[in-house]
């Protein structure tokens, strides 16, 4: 994470992806209190590792546990879930909002993507490094963009991760 947090809590979360890390920060706005600033899947690639003087507070994080065990079970299908602030370049919240827009079950490619962000096809790689650089894994569906050949392309978590959230969506 490239913000450095007052008062950083995390937990760990059982999922069928491994043990889920999350880490946030306390929110007098959030439901539940924490705003979420990021969610790491086992070996993500630049994936959070606790940090020396964060708090392990796993009530801190029981809405944003319920609402992950609902969209893993099948019965959520949007999450609910303040993000902290701060994060990411200008750039990036750009393209991590129109990540937020894609409905569940959909995919889409980085270039339509880009199209949508007017951005021209030359800034296609820098949208791709935006999205492989979001810290919320699951929650933000960057696992929804593919390659415009139909193919899986890049995912921080690890494309068996990417593909298993893909058949978890199209199987409800």
């Amino acid at each position: 994470m490239s913000k450095v947090m007052a008062k950083a809590v995390y937990t760990t979360v059982e999922s069928p992806l491994g043990e889920l890390l999350l880490v946030g920060e306390e929110s007098a706005t959030a439901s539940g209190g924490t705003a979420l600033a990021s969610l790491s899947l086992p070996g993500q690639k630049g994936g959070v590792v606790v940090q020396d003087g964060w708090v392990r507070d796993d009530e801190a994080f029981a809405v944003i546990a319920g609402q992950l065990c609902a969209y893993f079970d099948g019965t959520l299908t949007r999450f609910d879930i303040q993000y902290a602030s701060g994060v990411g370049t200008d750039f990036q919240r750009r393209v991590w909002q129109a990540l937020d827009t894609l409905p569940y079950g959909t995919t889409t490619t980085y270039g339509k993507l880009a199209e949508q962000l007017g951005l021209s096809r030359m800034a296609v790689r820098a949208l791709g490094t935006a999205i492989g650089r979001n810290p919320l894994l699951v929650v933000r569906p960057c696992h929804r963009v593919i390659g415009a050949d139909g193919s899986l392309a890049g995912y921080a978590g690890g494309l068996e991760a990417k593909r298993r959230l893909l058949d978890l969506e199209s199987a409800h």
